[in-house]
């Protein structure tokens, strides 16, 4: 399955999480629950997957996580804040740039309609 597959599936999961929760819990809720769906769905889903940095060949463990890796190709990172910022686009990348991962999905669930939380990140590698 590639990255677009994946994402196209993660993201109506994630309208069937917000559906059922909608908006103002707290980042940790959305991702338990898209979690579970996702495994419930017979993805590889990886939680919280440590990311380490490489700085002058040393390989430091600085406390960078991957909200959800699945399939070990598509990064997600969950937000629930008013509006996605700069910030946030950065720090999706960086955890894609850190892996070498082409695709991420910034999702914000403190939104009325998911749909309008999501932002596609591509790494152009």
């Amino acid at each position: 399955m590639t990255e677009n597959e994946i994402s196209n599936k993660v993201i109506g999961n994630g309208i069937e999480v917000h559906s059922a929760l909608g908006p103002g819990l707290l980042e940790s809720a959305y991702k338990e629950c898209l979690y579970y769906k996702l495994i419930s769905s017979g993805f590889l889903v990886e939680k919280e997957k440590a990311m380490p940095l490489v700085f002058e060949n040393v390989k430091l463990e600085c406390g960078y996580r991957i909200d959800l890796l699945v399939e070990k190709k598509l990064v997600i990172e969950i937000k629930s804040v008013e509006a996605l910022n700069d910030i946030h686009l950065a720090q999706t990348l960086t955890y894609m740039k850190l892996g070498n991962y082409k695709l991420g999905l910034l999702m914000n669930f403190n939104v009325l309609r998911l749909k309008d939380g999501i932002k596609r990140v591509v790494n152009g590698l």
